[in-house]
C-alpha cells in the first residue's frame, strides 16, 4: 500500500469541489458565446435605431 499525502489529497478535494461548483454557475448563469455575440449586435441596433429617431433642438 502505498502512502498518501494528505496535503495533496485536501487541495485535489478543494479544487474538485471548485470545479463542480463553477461547472453548476456555468449552468446557472452562463451564456454561449452565439448568445453574447447575439445580444450585442440588437443593442447596437436599439442604439443605432434610438438615435435615429431623436430630435435636434438646434
Amino acid at each position: 500500500m502505498k502512502p498518501v499525502n494528505l496535503n495533496k489529497a485536501r487541495k485535489a478535494k478543494t479544487r474538485a469541489e471548485a470545479k463542480a461548483k463553477a461547472d453548476q454557475n456555468a449552468v446557472r448563469f452562463g451564456r454561449s458565446k452565439a448568445q453574447q455575440v447575439l445580444e450585442a449586435a440588437q443593442a447596437e441596433q436599439a442604439s443605432k435605431r434610438l438615435s435615429q429617431l431623436k430630435f435636434d433642438d438646434e
